[in-house]
């Protein structure tokens, strides 16, 4: 690090070994708070960078990048100025014409200070070439401080430091939610065709075998603690090594790339169509016959080996039925946190496991055991409709996240209403698959089961026309992505000069048209902004708080916050007449504008997620969604903030007292 201070102006010198080009970054006061901030490269005789023309396939280009660590303190005035024109030459190789610099070059951006204590985020990256050789793109940053107009060489590499995050308690809510549909899961997974029979074929194997009924139920628990471990240990394993090796931050990427990637939502959703053939009697999935033959021919081991063989047989063999549903709960908890694939496989083994133990213990219970027969297959299809309607949530995450326009809320319910539809025809017998007997009459428990069916079908019909569906408000679409509403009015956007009671004038504002608007949108009809620096700024000037909501696309809990607790009128009325409302998605795949990107260590953030998840770690210790921020006049937080709850009076007083505190300011 090199601090230089002199004329008015701060020079860092940096030089890199083999870069052939040394990079210095120069602070210059042009007037009383306007400051021009350069980055100027020495080149070695013979050796040249490129231009800062990016493409597909030509070399790398440098990218010299500043960027404004908090807009309320500081402005960029106009755009970045090169000192010179690039030499330009066509490239036989690349067959393209390519620009270049030589000797030296200085990039250089204009900053006005609207506050003291400004920071400026300098990035710099290159390749060197001469005519045989190039090196490696090499990388530098700096951090302006202005007024003073010092400048600090940053090590690119030293990890990033983030503040203690808020306790939201979403994850341990949505994780009991998973661990319980895990647990669930588990005890279906026993009712399927492969599994049912096994169980009390097993049992009586272990009571039957040497030793008499005691030893025989510890060889049974025995073997229930074998088929947790089949289940649960692999998945432990690949997460454990993947935290270990890569870090928590690794980790953490993996888990986010998941859950909000177009690809392995994607990946998810044709996963999901596939189990569901499956169970639908297209193709079966089973496991090689050579690695099902090789564990059977070593369960007659004697010993915990030979339980331990047994275990995994049965875990093989009854692959083509747990398949699926094992995917199914994994592939939704990975969009929990670190623990949730590890916590979800366990419950959902345990439950699997539970059965076999039991009935070792108790063997008159087996008696009492519904005799196998095709109602096993007729709970293998249920659960393949029950894949279908949920794979598609899968899709509408990466849809959403990337606004294809593929799957608007209208088409979602319809796809949802013709498979729950088709679904109750067949608990009528009125359809019929490959392996299933003929439906004589009608049973009790059959019967409950289609009225449940039907009138879950007659409860999302209205949602075609706009009704809010609260009950399923995590799984839907946001309402804003249906097309047509009916009796939908826009209710004016109105502002009290300090939101009291006392406030009796009101006035139409005119925000113009937020950033991202045009594919971000707020429930309910709320007008707001997307992008931090505009809404503080709309906030300053009209004097009110802001009401930050930290929400994703992919994010359950936020859309059953805004069903069910934004739409209650007297949050609704606070929120539209006494707030500033931003809405920062996390999950956003979109580019940003190029005026906030964000420069973090040896990255540039260019998505509007990526931006959005690095304020609210770095400047509100937030790391989950949803998230609810009340914020005032300079940055100052007006009230604790606040997760998921749907308490409706507990958000109402939330509200209440970040007005009252920011009227004391």
């Amino acid at each position: 690090m090199l601090l230089l201070l002199l004329m008015g102006a701060s020079i860092v010198s940096v030089a890199a070994q083999e870069t052939h080009a040394q990079w210095k970054a120069e602070v210059e006061q042009l007037e009383k708070d306007l400051y021009r901030v350069s980055m100027t490269a020495d080149i070695d005789s013979s050796w040249h960078i490129y231009d800062t023309l990016r493409t597909d396939f030509g070399p790398t280009a440098t990218v010299a990048e500043f960027n404004i660590a908090d807009g309320r303190r500081a402005e960029k005035v106009g755009g970045v100025t090169i000192s010179k024109e690039p030499y330009k030459y066509y490239d036989d190789i690349y067959m393209m014409e390519i620009g270049y610099f030589e000797e030296s070059v200085t990039f250089s951006q204009d900053i006005r200070l609207k506050k003291k204590n400004a920071e400026v985020e300098l990035y710099v990256e290159w390749m060197t070439c001469d005519e045989n050789n190039c090196t490696t793109p090499q990388e530098l940053a700096w951090t302006v401080s202005l007024p003073d107009m010092t400048v600090t060489e940053v090590d690119l590499y030293a990890e990033d430091t983030i503040s203690a995050p808020v306790e939201t308690g979403t994850e341990s809510k949505g994780l009991w939610g998973m661990i319980l549909e895990a647990i669930m899961w588990g005890f279906v997974a026993l009712l399927t065709p492969c599994v049912f029979p096994m169980v009390p074929m097993t049992v009586s194997y272990f009571l039957k075998g040497e030793g008499g009924p005691s030893k025989g139920r510890m060889r049974a628990a025995m073997y229930g603690i074998f088929i947790v471990a089949l289940y649960t240990l692999p998945i432990a394993i690949i997460i454990l090594v993947t935290r270990i090796v890569g870090g928590d931050a690794v980790t953490a990427d993996i888990f986010n790339w998941l859950a909000t990637h177009w690809l392995p939502n994607i990946i998810f959703f044709l996963v999901f169509m596939v189990f569901a053939a499956s169970f639908f009697g297209a193709f079966e999935l089973t496991m090689p016959s050579k690695l099902v033959n090789k564990s059977d021919s070593k369960a007659d081991t004697k010993g915990f080996g030979g339980i331990f063989f047994l275990a995994l047989t049965l875990v093989l063999v009854s692959f083509s039925c747990t398949g699926p549903i094992v995917g199914m709960v994994l592939i939704k908890s990975t969009q929990g946190e670190f623990w949730a694939p590890i916590l979800t496989m366990l419950a959902f083994s345990i439950a699997f496991a539970l059965p076999f133990t039991i009935f070792a213990l108790f063997p008159s219970m087996l008696k009492k055991l519904p005799k196998s027969g095709g109602w096993l297959n007729t709970v293998k299809v249920v659960i393949a409709f029950i894949e279908v309607a949920l794979g598609f949530k899968f899709l509408s995450t990466a849809d959403q996240t990337y606004h294809w326009g593929l799957l608007d809320r209208e088409v979602y319910l319809a796809i949802w209403i013709v498979v729950f539809t088709l679904l109750g025809f067949y608990l009528l017998g009125k359809i019929k698959f490959a392996h299933d007997d003929e439906v004589k009459h009608i049973g009790v428990g059959r019967l409950t089961l289609v009225i449940i069916v039907f009138s879950f079908v007659v409860y999302l019909i209205p949602g075609m026309w706009g009704a809010p569906l609260k009950a399923l408000s995590g799984y839907l679409p946001p309402l804003t992505t249906q097309d047509f509403v009916l009796g939908q009015e826009q209710a004016p956007v109105v502002i009290q000069s300090s939101g009291t009671e006392s406030s009796a004038q009101t006035e139409t504002l005119d925000m113009g048209t937020p950033k991202y608007s045009d594919f971000l949108h707020l429930p309910h009809g709320l007008k707001g902004f997307f992008e931090i620096n505009e809404a503080r700024e709309y906030a300053e000037k009209v004097g009110k708080p802001l009401f930050i909501d930290f929400t994703g696309h992919g994010c359950v809990n936020c859309r059953e916050m805004e069903a069910r607790v934004w739409s209650d009128p007297q949050v609704l009325d606070m929120l539209r007449n006494d707030f500033v409302v931003l809405a920062m998605y996390c999950d956003d795949k979109k580019r940003a504008d190029e005026s906030d990107w964000i420069t973090v260590g040896n990255r540039t953030l260019k998505d509007i997620g990526k931006i959005n998840s690095h304020i609210a770690t770095t400047q509100y210790g937030v790391n989950a969604q949803p998230c609810y921020v009340l914020e005032g006049r300079n940055g100052e937080l007006l009230a604790e903030p606040r997760s998921y709850d749907l308490d409706v009076d507990a958000f109402v007083q939330f509200l209440k007292k970040g007005l009252e505190n920011y009227s004391k300011q």
